[in-house]
């Protein structure tokens, strides 16, 4: 490492844009330190690779590096009132966001970006496993670890940088991709944006960062995307499209698998010649997200062949339906789905996979404006499971909002009344849902916070009523 990121200090280190900054500065070398609230598996793995990471958050920690860190890092979530940022001003150090810092980890590559309302992380991880298998060795940070390496991010020696884009706080504006993708526009995120028109702006902006020579890749099935694709033409960016409704990339039908070995089977007119595309995950949604990766491997040099035999290898992400376990028969599955598209996309994905059984959710809504907000499209999505279970708002970086909780949702789902609850108290919720579900049944733990830690909880109430 050369430059001011020789020495650097992460606040946050333990989030998943910061960790995997943390990843590639270890990597080339650079002397790392960092801070979290707590400890988890994250923070262990950090230190195991040459990290100085503390627990807690306190001016003294800018001193885990001999001689102090040169460059100290922060995201979105950090307080100006921090007490290390307020140490590092106070020191003269320089202060990094996030993104400015990934982006100068991109410098001397050539860029690829996914963004997108929903589906990025998914798209950002099919393109970087299927150019792996096509063995160009990109260098890659993603919102959530791959399943094949565990990890969400690495320093590569092929020359090529794929990262997630995080439009959520406007961040993504730093990069200068030469491949763009943009899976889908959809208002969220008003919390910061505060307004649709804002939110669908940023999405514009984008576009102007995109290189000369370089491509936006948009599914056309999205109008938001679509929309965009035509504004980014009429700017002179050269656009490629791809879904149901696209000319460039056609998907001209879509099957589960069936007995085929893989989740989802697609098939897709590319320019002209007929292609099926195997997903190894399932779901529609998921097949148009392995031809947004498909678009940006071709266009960063991949072999079409090596592309989609990556794909069909591709394992998921940790979060995106992600088996948990099976106990007394009821298979439990979990899901980061947070906004109402993903979480309607992801339940009638599920469907075929529950096979006959029922479909149980527990959903936890994250944050008060977004619940405010999708009360009504929450519920709709929700009333596509046979049973629910909607939790208590987690609230994350918003203060609670008088009348806004998660029976907000359950009034608004089209299920008779004895399949709708709202349980505001995690530990009920595992007996609970053990008398909903039976032999066959799939249940799925969905949400952005700490719903994911009652899968568990759940399979051991599960294998206790079994033994019983």
């Amino acid at each position: 490492m050369t430059g001011s990121l020789d020495r650097v200090h992460l606040v946050g280190i333990g989030g998943a844009g910061m960790s995997g900054i943390a990843r590639i500065l270890l990597d080339r070398g650079a002397a790392v330190s960092g801070s979290d609230a707590k400890e988890s598996p994250t923070l262990m793995t950090l230190r195991a690779q040459g990290g100085r990471v503390a627990v807690g958050q306190a001016a003294g920690n800018l001193d885990l590096l001999d001689g102090g860190p040169t460059t100290v890092v922060v995201s979105s979530a950090i307080k100006p009132d921090n007490p290390e940022l307020v140490e590092a001003r106070a020191r003269g150090l320089e202060v990094l966001h996030r993104s400015a810092a990934l982006a100068a980890l991109m410098d001397g590559h050539r860029i690829a970006c996914v963004a997108g309302t929903h589906g990025k992380t998914s798209t950002t991880s099919m393109l970087t496993v299927a150019l792996q298998h096509c063995r160009l060795d990109p260098s890659f940070a993603i919102g959530g670890d791959l399943n094949e390496s565990g990890s969400n991010a690495h320093h590569g020696a092929g020359g090529i940088f794929v990262a997630e884009a995080d439009e959520s706080d406007g961040s993504f504006l730093a990069f200068s991709p030469s491949v763009a993708v943009v899976t889908n526009v959809e208002p969220d995120h008003l919390d910061h944006h505060g307004t649709a028109d804002a939110y669908n702006a940023v999405f514009e902006s984008f576009v102007d960062r995109v290189t000369e020579g370089g491509v936006l890749i948009v599914c056309a099935d999205d109008p938001g995307a679509a929309a965009l694709g035509l504004i980014a033409e009429s700017k002179g960016v050269r656009v490629r499209r791809y879904g149901r409704a696209a000319t460039d990339v056609t998907m001209t039908g879509y099957e589960p698998g069936g007995d085929s070995g893989a989740a989802g089977v697609a098939g897709v007119l590319l320019d002209g010649t007929e292609v099926e595309v195997r997903v190894a995950v399932p779901g529609e949604h998921m097949a148009l997200n392995a031809l947004g990766a498909i678009i940006a491997g071709l266009e960063l040099g991949a072999p079409l062949e090596g592309l989609l035999e990556g794909i069909a290898t591709f394992g998921g992400v940790r979060r995106r339906f992600e088996f948990t376990g099976r106990a007394g028969g009821v298979r439990v599955y979990d899901d980061y789905a947070h906004h109402p598209t993903e979480v309607a996309a992801q339940l009638r994905a599920v469907r075929p996979a529950a096979q006959g059984g029922k479909v149980v959710v527990i959903f936890q809504p994250h944050l008060y404006s977004r619940t405010r907000l999708f009360a009504k499209e929450f519920g709709e999505a929700l009333g596509l499971a046979d049973e629910v279970v909607v939790l208590d708002v987690y609230g994350a970086r918003e203060q609670p909002e008088p009348g806004v909780n998660g029976q907000l949702i359950v009034d608004n789902v089209p299920l008779p009344a004895d399949r709708v609850r709202f349980e505001g108290s995690f530990e009920r919720v595992p007996a609970l849902v053990a008398s909903l579900a039976g032999e066959g049944d799939l249940v799925l733990t969905m949400g952005a916070g700490d719903v994911t830690m009652l899968g568990p909880e759940l399979i051991a109430e599960l294998d206790r009523r079994v033994r019983a």
